[in-house]
């Protein structure tokens, strides 16, 4: 078992007083709208698929691995028109992130590891902020962060991923459909049309939400070009470069 919440707490203190490296993953979702046939947890629910399967492949490999309960709010001021997004301060939001990840260190892992599915600039700009006083608080120990808005990583994901035009597009419908088919909304998301957005050019421009991006839907790219067999794969590139990240730690 690798979910801290589903422990009682002698099970956690048990298991990191025994051997291996010890290992926090800790999700950070949100809760904002994603077109209208994906649900507000999307981010929430990919996040915490990678951080299960991260931690799962590291027990494997000997590690004592544990994913936290995901942290569902985040800066998502990009979704605020429609009904059901929560958007939180950014400096709320750092010292929640920062201090679950402090307090996880003080528990007694030896690393700690943040990953995120949510992509709003200002959520990324705070995601490195908290890495960065991280690092400050802890001797210069790196928080782990697999950032895939960083080229490098980009170019590992799907073809609309690395276009940018992604927010509840191909790319995410098919990670939820692989992760809960039950809440796409597919007949819907079969007849939207496709539309791509350049999101960064957008950006560059001022664009200051979605509406301002021409996304009147909440969406950008092609949702009708999901599937399920897509979703496993994205899971899959996302899982391993948590895990890489974490062996990258460990390495001598």
């Amino acid at each position: 078992m690798t979910a801290l919440a589903e422990l009682s707490y002698p099970e956690v203190a048990a298991r990191l007083a025994g051997a291996g490296g010890k290992v926090a993953i800790i999700p950070v979702g949100s809760t904002e709208a994603h077109g209208p046939h994906l649900p507000l947890c999307t981010d929430s629910l990919i996040g915490e698929a990678v951080a299960e399967r991260a931690a799962a492949e590291l027990e494997r490999r000997g590690f004592v691995a544990m994913h936290f309960p995901t942290i569902d709010y985040a800066v998502t001021d990009w979704a605020g028109a429609f009904s059901g997004s929560v958007s939180i301060a950014a400096s709320t939001a750092i010292e929640l992130v920062l201090q679950t990840c402090g307090a996880a260190r003080a528990m007694g892992f030896d690393r700690v590891a943040i990953f995120t599915a949510h992509l709003e600039p200002g959520h990324i700009a705070s995601m490195r902020e908290v890495a960065r006083r991280y690092a400050e608080a802890h001797a210069g120990e790196a928080l782990l962060f697999p950032d895939t808005t960083r080229r490098a990583l980009a170019a590992r994901l799907t073809p609309e991923y690395q276009s940018g035009s992604c927010h509840a597009g191909q790319y995410e419908t098919s990670l939820v459909l692989a992760l809960r088919p039950e809440l796409v909304r597919w007949a819907l998301a079969r007849e939207l049309p496709a539309h791509p957005v350049a999101l960064a050019q957008r950006i560059r421009e001022g664009a200051r939400d979605f509406i301002e991006c021409g996304m009147d839907q909440a969406y950008c790219g092609t949702p009708a070009g999901a599937s399920a067999a897509e979703g496993l794969a994205s899971l899959g590139v996302l899982t391993e470069l948590v895990v890489e990240a974490v062996l990258a730690a460990f390495e001598p």
